[in-house]
């Protein structure tokens, strides 16, 4: 089996995800970057591989597989070791709820075909588009926060990562790059420091990333 390739974008949280994990699982993988501002992701050719024209897609030997979240699941079900789910169906139901609220109820609000909208459309300006980043990250994390509190144990969920904080610690990156007010999610912000101390989530930060702006 050839090595998969990761088709992204450095600056992408979705992507992020993704590295995060294959990391974590140990796995070999190339890259092949989108530029997200030009628009590259539209590409007729990228629109082969993955008809919504947006990253992660994850090319495989028999597949190419779309959304960060259906690719997770597919890396611990290929590859379960380290796994990334816990073992009893209510605790995996509340880490992968976990990774929801950020992936579903935070995430999407704020990517760049959102915000370019709100800019393009309806004329907000950058104080208006970062108070809206603001609000919808600060309303997902307020949840989090919760969550966090009651069942991490030095990470989102337990005393080991898993898909919880590979969803967690983009958005936290995303969070801290629009200047989005930490400190009332400390749970949030020690857990996604535990995690970031990690090599599988170190090398998947987006500046060490081959196609990062230098």
């Amino acid at each position: 089996m050839s090595a998969p390739v990761l088709h992204g974008y450095w600056r992408s949280g979705t992507s992020y995800r993704v590295r995060i994990a294959l990391n974590l699982k140990g796995l070999d993988h190339a890259q092949a970057t989108h530029d997200l501002r030009t628009g590259e992701q539209r590409s007729d050719a990228y629109r082969a591989l993955n008809p919504q024209g947006l990253v992660p897609a994850l090319e495989t030997d028999s597949a190419v597989l779309t959304q960060s979240l259906a690719i997770l699941e597919w890396l611990e079900e290929r590859h379960p070791e380290p796994p990334l789910l816990p073992t009893g169906a209510e605790d995996r139901a509340i880490v992968r709820a976990m990774a929801a609220l950020i992936a579903c109820d935070v995430h999407p609000l704020n990517n760049l075909r959102v915000l370019d909208a709100l800019r393009k459309d309806f004329g907000a300006e950058d104080a208006a588009v970062k108070r809206w980043i603001a609000r919808w990250i600060g309303d997902g994390f307020a949840a989090l926060e919760v969550m966090i509190a009651r069942r991490g144990c030095g990470f989102a969920w337990g005393d080991a990562p898993t898909i919880a904080d590979c969803c967690l610690v983009p958005q936290v990156y995303s969070a801290e790059r629009f200047g989005v007010d930490l400190s009332p999610y400390p749970a949030i912000v020690a857990a996604a420091d535990r995690a970031r101390a990690l090599p599988a989530f170190a090398a998947a930060h987006p500046d060490r990333q081959p196609d990062a702006d230098r």
